[in-house]
């Protein structure tokens, strides 16, 4: 079961995000546009609302100050008893949760688009929580179809049972870009655009939707999270090892059991101890603060072919009363 409603209203409190990490810059500075010059957000329908998620970490130029801002949204962490000593994106992700949320409630904005960054070459990845989204797999499809010639994957985060705990989740729908590659801290052209026109495609699917169009069934691959693999380290905790040669930046292709993974600086090769074909997708991150250790990874994930039904549309506005 899909753990969001379909929305069979119009939609009309969207929120664009950027900075949820603040070293992703294509997000930080389409954010602080839109936040000077909204109208490029603005569609017949409904007008989205930029937000700057992360001012801290953008200020710093980090992904983050204290904890990740992007794993907060959880009921533990919202509903908790505020504390001075409490990290400083606990406290943000209640802010948002009271800016965007409350979460799971009517009162949610209703969609979210969160952009992202990454230093990993998976060029356009579109994450959403689960196939069971009709909105945000129509959505991706959407997207998928502007620029056919370039890739455009779709990445299932959520595993069965888990509770989601992105800023995306705070709203009644949502959905995350993640373009790369692109090395933090650095501005490339070529993705901010890419992302820019992105988000105008979003949100002219949204108009779309509010308009009452027809969305077809369809088939779309898709991938899926399996596992995470951590790099390999020292006794101590130092990094050891880095992504081998021969897979270094093929993301999304296959992966068979015995293939390397990672080199250590010793030379020794560290192979792929899965019993099925999987496909890697990588994410790499150096330290963000001085007490946090490297949380660099590489994902597994597994492609699937997705039957996804015709588009929810929202339902009619009643009739007017006849006049007495």
């Amino acid at each position: 079961m899909c753990s969001r409603p379909e929305p069979r209203e119009p939609l009309r409190r969207v929120a664009v995000v950027g900075g949820t990490h603040g070293n992703e810059m294509s997000g930080v500075y389409l954010a602080r546009h839109w936040l000077r010059a909204p109208g490029e957000l603005r569609r017949p329908s409904f007008s989205a609302v930029p937000v700057l998620a992360n001012p801290a970490a953008t200020a710093a130029c980090r992904r983050y100050v204290d904890c990740d801002l992007n794993r907060t949204f959880t009921s533990a962490f919202l509903t908790a008893r505020a504390h001075p000593d409490d990290p400083y994106e606990v406290t943000r992700a209640r802010e948002l949760n009271q800016l965007l949320g409350p979460k799971a409630s009517g009162q949610a904005f209703d969609f979210v688009l969160d952009l992202h960054n990454t230093t990993a070459s998976m060029g356009t990845c579109l994450i959403a929580e689960s196939a069971h989204n009709v909105f945000a797999m129509h959505l991706c499809r959407h997207l998928q179809l502007q620029s056919p010639e370039l890739p455009c994957r779709v990445f299932l985060y959520q595993l069965p049972g888990e509770e989601s705990y992105s800023v995306s989740s705070v709203a009644k729908n949502g959905l995350g870009l993640e373009l790369g590659p692109q090395p933090q801290g650095v501005l490339r052209a070529d993705l901010l655009i890419r992302m820019r026109a992105l988000v105008a495609a979003a949100l002219d699917f949204i108009q779309l939707f509010n308009q009452g169009t027809a969305f077809p069934a369809f088939e779309m691959e898709a991938y899926r999270k399996v596992s995470s693999v951590n790099f390999p380290r020292t006794e101590a905790g130092e990094l050891a090892g880095m992504v081998h040669p021969q897979l270094q930046d093929r993301d999304f292709e296959p992966l068979r059991p015995g293939a390397p993974v990672f080199q250590t600086f010793s030379g020794k090769d560290v192979l792929y101890e899965g019993e099925a074909t999987a496909t890697p997708c990588s994410s790499m991150r150096p330290p963000t603060t001085r007490r946090a250790l490297p949380s660099s990874r590489r994902r597994s994930s597994r492609s699937l072919c997705l039957p996804c039904p015709a588009g929810p549309r929202p339902a009619p506005a009643p009739a007017p009363a006849p006049a007495p």
